[in-house]
C-alpha cells in the first residue's frame, strides 16, 4: 500500500521526485556474510519485499501493451525507485522524496531519529513495521524504534499514525501470526 500510494505520487501526481526505499538489514536466521557489489547490489537481498510488491502492482495493470509495455512500465518505475543502506544516511538531505522505511521495529530509537531527520523540505518519512516481528536480539515491542517514533509523533498535526486491523497476505499468514 505504501509503494502503491508512493508510485502515485511520484509519477502521477509529481507531489515528490522520486521514492527511497531503506530497511534495517537485520537476519532472521544466521548472517550469510560478506556480499560483494555496490550499495544497490548489497541491498538487494534485503528487498525482496520491493520486488514483490512491484509484481504484484505490475500484474494489476489492465493495459494492453502486452510484454513490452510491461517491461517499459517496470522500467520506468524502477528508475524512480532508489534502494539506500541506512548505514550510509548520515549527513544526507532527502529534498522532495517520498520515504519509505521498511521494517521499522528493528530499528533502535538512536537509528529512527537519525533516519527521520534526514527529510529536508517536501519529503515524506513512511515507517512500516510490525512489533511482533521484531528480529534484533535487544530489542523489545516497548524499545523499538518505531515505538518511540509513534508515541513521540502522537499530536504533532503533520504526522499520523495507521495500525493495520489484519494481515494483508494471506489467511495462512494471518492464521499462522495468531497461533505461532
Amino acid at each position: 500500500m505504501a509503494l502503491a500510494s508512493g508510485l502515485t505520487q511520484v509519477l502521477d501526481d509529481r507531489r515528490y521526485t522520486e521514492i527511497i526505499m531503506t530497511r534495517a538489514t537485520v537476519s532472521v536466521g544466521e548472517d550469510i556474510g560478506f556480499l560483494p557489489g555496490t550499495e544497490e547490489e548489497k541491498m538487494g537481498p534485503w528487498m525482496g519485499a520491493l520486488d514483490d510488491n512491484l509484481e504484484f502492482l505490475a500484474k494489476g495493470d489492465g493495459g494492453n501493451a502486452g510484454e513490452w509495455g510491461r517491461a517499459a512500465t517496470n522500467e520506468l518505475i524502477r528508475s524512480r525507485i532508489k534502494v539506500k543502506s541506512m548505514n550510509f544516511m548520515r549527513g544526507r538531505t532527502f529534498m522532495n522524496k517520498y520515504v519509505i522505511i521498511d521494517e521499522a521495529q528493528n530499528l533502535t530509537p538512536k537509528q529512527m531519529k537519525t533516519l527521520i531527520t534526514r527529510a529536508g523540505p517536501g519529503t515524506k518519512i513512511i515507517c512500516m513495521g510490525n512489533l511482533a516481528q521484531i528480529d534484533t536480539p535487544y530489542l523489545t515491542e516497548g524499545s523499538s524504534g518505531l515505538t518511540y517514533a509513534v508515541d513521540r509523533f502522537k499530536g504533532w498535526p503533520h504526522g499520523g499514525h495507521i495500525t493495520l486491523a489484519r494481515g494483508e497476505r494471506s489467511r495462512l499468514a494471518d492464521f499462522a501470526s495468531e497461533i505461532l
